[in-house]
């Protein structure tokens, strides 16, 4: 008899018709649980597709001892079988099995995953792993959704993807500390008379690092497409061991001609519900496990930041809030000084109660390229705040006037000839606009409740640590 095609569990749970009762389907997964008797045998198995495992029930006497002792925890198999509907609860269907094989065997003694309750710690040394787990499994279906909602939204708005460049020749935004690109000797490097190495002699004849950010390029295609967006890796070379840090992460960098600082507020806010609502419709079987797992409070967190409008206050109005409120905080609290997750938090959880918006920081402590406001003593930047994350978005309208933006790289002794082209648009048809940056790892961390920033990226690159 033809073996059928392969069935998707997640549609054989999902869109089973009661016509289909009775047909035989072919399914391929790996091995959770095995349990039973002497007569029957109970095996649960899972292809990814979905958080829930399709249980298969397979007669003893019609299959071999020694292929059945292959079926363990962890192990690869095919199942043809008869779909019939399920007389427990926990699942509608199941397969009746006819055929079994072994794709891959998995010994019990020695596989890590063969009993529940590992702790996140111990699955972060088993990466390669750990996407078979429940809880990884739910993770990174609900970040490929994200991801897919990203280009979804902006492609429906009629924004354009650029691909900004990984390798960069300047650190034009001071964001942080940068990894090398070099093909130079690391041992003896060409030197020049002044005993510097030589970069004249490496690859690209010039220094060059790892970017930390897209937003510069992101603003000239911009000032030529009007809306783009960038979506790719950047790296920090910071020696941070933080729940919240990541030497590789990704960033979402939108850029639009002719917004200024509050229609780039509406479209952050848009942006956020938007992908928060993508999660809640797409993955609403992973967000229900996360929830009752690890945060009993998750699902109903993502729902209110859908329904409430975003407060949206000045930095300086923030300033007097947070003085104001008796609440002892670690760090001080004074205008000009930036501030910390406490503070934010304290704004969003108990101040307010919902997402904030702040605009207008003092000029010292933004970037260079944030457009100047009247007083000669703010900017127009603007964070979006978020409970237990704090700054999930940070950005601004950036200066287009060349003369002002000019005199502010000079005030922070940038080098012109690392910023010329960037300046170069502000000489030829310059124009207002606006963009910001999300953490995408930071949204993946909201989005699912986790706690630690290294369980929402498939292979964390952390100080001492690039091992997958």
């Amino acid at each position: 008899m033809e073996t059928p095609e392969r069935s998707i569990i997640r549609k054989l749970l999902k869109e089973t018709k009661p016509g289909d009762l009775g047909s035989r389907v072919h399914l391929k997964g790996w091995v959770r649980t095995k349990r039973g008797n002497k007569n029957i045998a109970f095996i649960a198995v899972n292809d990814g597709t979905i958080i829930h495992n399709i249980q298969v029930v397979a007669q003893v006497n019609d299959f071999e001892e020694d292929l059945l002792k292959q079926v363990t925890t962890g192990a690869c198999i095919a199942v043809t079988g008869i779909l019939v509907e399920s007389p427990g609860q926990e699942q509608p269907v199941e397969v009746q099995a006819q055929q079994i094989e072994i794709l891959g065997t998995s010994d019990p003694e020695t596989y890590p995953l063969q009993k529940k309750g590992h702790s996140l710690e111990f699955l972060r040394e088993i990466a390669h792993l750990r996407p078979r787990t429940n809880t990884f499994g739910a993770i990174f279906r609900i970040r490929h959704a994200l991801s897919f909602a990203i280009h979804k939204f902006f492609n429906d708005k009629g924004f354009y993807y650029i691909h900004s460049p990984i390798i960069t020749g300047s650190d034009a935004e001071g964001a942080g500390a940068m990894f090398r690109v070099s093909t130079l000797d690391a041992i003896q490097p060409p030197l020049t008379p002044e005993g510097k190495v030589d970069y004249a002699r490496d690859f690209f004849g010039k220094e060059t690092k790892l970017t930390v950010s897209g937003q510069l390029e992101a603003e000239l295609g911009a000032l030529a497409l009007s809306g783009v967006y960038t979506f790719g890796p950047t790296f920090r070379a910071e020696n941070s061991n933080t729940p919240r840090h990541l030497a590789e992460f990704w960033m979402i960098e939108p850029e639009m001609a002719f917004y200024d600082i509050h229609d780039n507020m509406d479209l952050a806010e848009e942006f956020l519900k938007y992908l928060i609502r993508y999660a809640l419709e797409n993955c609403l079987d992973d967000l229900q496990f996360l929830n009752k797992m690890y945060d009993n409070g998750l699902i109903e967190r993502l729902e209110h930041i859908t329904d409430v409008d975003f407060e949206r206050l000045s930095y300086t109005k923030a300033i007097d809030i947070l003085k104001e409120s008796g609440e002892e905080f670690e760090f001080p609290v004074d205008w000009g000084l930036d501030l910390q997750a406490e503070h934010e938090r304290y704004l969003v959880e108990k101040h307010f109660g919902k997402p904030v918006i702040l605009t207008d920081y003092p000029i010292e402590i933004k970037a260079f390229y944030m457009k100047q406001n009247e007083d000669g003593k703010t900017v127009r930047a603007m964070d979006v705040l978020f409970p237990k994350i704090g700054e999930i978005i940070g950005g601004s309208q950036r200066e287009e006037v060349y003369e002002k933006l000019l005199e502010r790289i000079q005030q922070l002794d940038i080098p012109e000839k690392d910023v010329w082209w960037y300046l170069d648009t502000r000489k030829f048809g310059t124009a207002p606009h606006s963009g910001f940056g999300l953490g995408f790892e930071r949204m993946v961390l909201f989005v699912t409740g986790m706690g630690n920033i290294r369980d929402v990226i498939p292979f964390p690159r952390t100080p001492q640590n690039a091992e997958f």
